[in-house]
């Protein structure tokens, strides 16, 4: 059984990643850190009910140092957008690629990552987290940003195979034959927002 952890915005330099999520959910972000493994930065916001939302991008200041990039960030271009969403898991699969044990300050967790980086149908199969057993999961060190996550829609041409391989029950999250991509709706205290 999977549950939602985290969703991912990828982007080519954070500055812009964050600039376009506080201007679409007009909330601030808090500081996030270095993934030196893979030589990513991210900025960080948190959710209601245990989720956080996570702006990502290549580090200019650090090359990977195991393969490419994570995220298939190596790849990305364009504007900032939705491009990932990270589930916690008590099993690992093959699909989502091979665990790998990470670091970042005193959080430690295993996230798969397949050898090439890439993302399983596009990032439709969600990335797979493991946090360790009594550890403080990242969501309860952010402030309150007074966002929820109300709905989590993923599309992609193969939807049905994606659907086939994962057991997941979360009301948040439906499933769409279309493009690969992700639309994501939040009650903010802005009123409703979205991203997509």
């Amino acid at each position: 059984m999977l549950e939602l952890d985290h969703l991912a915005v990828a982007c080519t330099d954070l500055h812009e990643g964050v600039a376009w999520v506080e201007s679409k959910l007009g909330v601030m972000m808090q500081p996030g850190g270095k993934h030196l493994r893979y030589g990513t930065h991210n900025v960080l916001l948190g959710l209601a009910d245990g989720l956080y939302l996570e702006v990502i991008a290549p580090d200019p200041d650090a090359a990977p140092f195991d393969g490419p990039r994570w995220f298939a960030l190596d790849d990305f271009s364009g504007p900032p957008r939705l491009a990932n969403w990270i589930c916690r898991t008590d099993r690992f699969d093959p699909v989502a690629g091979p665990p790998r044990a990470l670091q970042r300050g005193d959080l430690h967790w295993q996230l798969t990552v397949p050898d090439d980086g890439s993302l399983p149908f596009d990032g439709a199969y969600p990335t797979l987290i493991q946090w360790p057993e009594n550890a403080v999961h990242p969501a309860t060190k952010l402030p309150e940003s007074g966002c929820r996550l109300t709905q989590f829609t993923i599309t992609h041409p193969q939807v049905a195979d994606v659907q086939a391989l994962m057991t997941l029950r979360d009301p948040r999250v439906s499933f769409a034959t279309g493009p690969a991509g992700f639309h994501a709706v939040f009650d903010t205290p802005q009123g409703v927002r979205k991203l997509g």
